[in-house]
């Protein structure tokens, strides 16, 4: 592996992790949305991520998008028959998305990506410094 790989691993790696924020700020936007049936409430979505080889055999390893999953857990009814959105029953369904756990995957995103931040910036010194060391 080339010593400048580094910064396409780095990269890829901040790629997914910018994805996945914009996911979590996605859930967090619509966590208090509201629907008129469970089927229409907002429903929380995932990245899934894999590690892939790109180019030919033997290629650099990347963070590969493999899809983005819904969230099978139910839309939370709430009872408020004044709503216009409200069925004959009185229920409206509030969004699946659990605000605790958008926020701490929200920190974990955050955290890896100023993590690869690191890594590119150390491995940027330490070429500058191999540099320094050939004059």
């Amino acid at each position: 592996m080339a010593l400048f790989n580094v910064f396409d691993i780095a990269g890829s790696a901040m790629s997914a992790q910018a994805l996945r924020l914009n996911l979590v700020a996605s859930n967090l936007a619509n966590a208090g949305t509201v629907a008129g049936t469970p089927e229409q409430a907002y429903k929380a979505r995932e990245p899934v991520f894999a590690a892939a080889l790109s180019g030919a055999r033997g290629g650099t390893p990347e963070v590969e998008l493999r899809g983005i999953v819904t969230s099978t857990a139910p839309a939370v009814p709430l009872y408020q028959p004044n709503n216009p959105l409200a069925d004959a029953d009185g229920y409206v369904y509030r969004s699946n998305v659990n605000t605790v756990e958008a926020m701490v995957n929200m920190i974990s995103a955050s955290r890896s990506y100023q993590n690869n931040v690191e890594v590119m910036s150390t491995s940027r010194d330490l070429l500058l410094q191999t540099l320094k060391l050939g004059s």
